[in-house]
């Protein structure tokens, strides 16, 4: 028995497009903060008689997105009815795309602890979001009723399902946060977990390497956010090892993610594709499309991630680590340009927004579209520290001021006093002050005691009221220590 098993992770992601109307009618797409069931219409909610009609955007959005993902568009794709029952889908099937997908054979390159590794994808289709179910205070297991709410039947989903090249959690982690990126900066989908805009389903079986033998196949489900993805599959892949020790409870089945719990929980068994009875859709023609559109569709697309932080590195001369988390959202990226664009300094531009500028859009939980610091902001606040007008330590408050008010940094360094005193011949008086009252010190530094120097710098900041240019501060005091007399 090999002491370390293969991990074998495949991922199905459902993204939702960011129509206004839904999949195959003409009902919004808004569901999050609408009263139940009121966007809705006979097509959505299965009334009898009701016929389909493909929404264009749709298919607009899933070729951008499968260009996006370097996947090949089919020039045709069919819908077809995949049939099972659950409270939430009404017609009792769901309108999806299963031997025709819209497109196949993609890929995405992640960067991992040892090194690039490419992601294939096996295909990306379009099909119908089901309704949403709401329990009795939460609880799906306690609940004496459940209520149906069908406003999201029917929005438009891209499911991209890759092939089983993930070898580890962090892998399946790492993968997802470059799609959502990906699918962010084409504007197809808004990649919000937490919404359930992006849902990750992951599928997990252990290798043994000695044996060949594998584990039965676990699909894990309800995961919605990047650090549950890493954990839920940490959780499954220590419990699947029990299957080489003889434990029967290990069966392929479907699982959910409970957050509480930090576990996963069987939902039920697993089931084949033909339990689902696949059959063409009568109602919705296929889908043909034209070289010439799928261009179209290609032009659309924005510079991509990966290309864009190629462009920063080699236009602004900074390491590749800026560069990725400078292009982690298009928005950022964009403060990173429009700054370098009117201040003449990348790299300290980019310590800035990789510091203090992120460590404030976390602590208030923002992006930075959503902030009240603006580039303009920034390059002020640079500007200044240049100038000598104020400290980087004390800049770092006025930039919390900044993001707190909106205030520009000039006007917030006038009114906090915290301009920097720069004037030579000031600052030389404290300084000479300092070490004529402090002669026991002078001579530790005359006789080789050079870390005493930082004494008298302190001394002059305390003085100073930490107003002094630190600078001009070390080197007044240097030069007047090592004068000869």
């Amino acid at each position: 028995m090999a002491s370390e098993y293969e991990i074998v992770i495949g991922l199905e992601i459902h993204a939702q497009l960011l129509t206004r109307t839904k999949m195959f009618c003409g009902c919004s797409t808004e569901y999050a903060f609408n009263e139940p069931n009121t966007n809705v219409c006979p097509v959505c909610m299965g009334m009898p008689g009701a016929l389909p009609i493909t929404n264009e955007e749709a298919i607009r959005f899933g070729v951008k997105a499968a260009l996006a993902i370097n996947c090949h568009v089919n020039l045709y794709s069919r819908f077809d009815r995949k049939n099972y029952f659950y409270p939430d889908l009404p017609k009792g099937y769901q309108i999806t795309q299963y031997k025709y997908p819209l497109a196949e054979h993609g890929y995405l390159t992640i960067e991992t602890s040892t090194g690039e590794k490419k992601i294939r994808i096996r295909r990306l289709h379009l099909e119908e979001d089901a309704g949403k179910l709401m329990h009795q205070a939460d609880k799906i297991d306690t609940a004496e009723y459940s209520l149906v709410d069908l406003n999201r039947a029917g929005v438009p989903l891209a499911e991209i399902v890759t092939e089983p090249d993930m070898s580890s959690p962090q892998e399946a982690k790492i993968f997802m946060e470059k799609l959502r990126n990906i699918l962010r900066y084409t504007e197809v989908c808004n990649g919000n977990l937490e919404e359930g805009s992006l849902r990750c389903d992951a599928n997990i079986s252990l290798r043994d390497p000695e044996t060949g033998n594998v584990t039965p196949r676990v699909e894990v489900k309800n995961i919605n956010s990047f650090k549950f993805v890493e954990r839920a599959l940490e959780y499954e892949a220590s419990r699947l090892k029990g299957y080489f020790e003889g434990d029967k409870d290990v069966i392929r089945e479907t699982r959910g993610w409970d957050s509480k719990l930090q576990k996963t929980i069987s939902q039920r068994s697993k089931e084949e594709e033909n339990d689902y009875r696949y059959f063409p859709e009568p109602d919705i023609p296929p889908v043909v499309l034209t070289s010439e559109y799928i261009e179209n569709a290609r032009k659309e697309l924005p510079e991509l991630p990966d290309a864009k932080k190629k462009r920063f590195v080699q236009t602004y001369n900074i390491p590749e680590y800026d560069a990725s988390i400078l292009v982690s959202t298009k928005e950022l990226a964009a403060f990173f340009e429009e700054c370098c664009a009117n201040y003449d300094k990348p790299k300290e531009v980019s310590n800035w927004i990789m510091t203090e500028v992120l460590k404030e859009l976390k602590d208030r939980e923002i992006e930075i579209n959503d902030a009240k610091v603006t580039p303009k902001h920034l390059i002020g606040l640079l500007t200044e520290i240049d100038r000598g007008m104020i400290s980087k330590s004390a800049a770092k408050s006025v930039l919390a001021k900044a993001f707190e008010t909106g205030m520009m940094p000039g006007e917030i360094i006038e009114k906090e006093g915290l301009k920097q005193i720069s004037n030579t011949d000031e600052i030389q008086k404290i300084v000479e002050k300092v070490i004529e009252e402090n002669p026991k010190v002078v001579a530790q530094y005359k006789g080789g005691k050079t870390k005493a120097i930082t004494f008298f710098i302190g001394q002059v900041m305390k003085a100073m009221r930490g107003k002094a240019n630190p600078k001009i501060v070390n080197q007044l005091v240097k030069e007047i220590l090592d004068k000869p007399k």
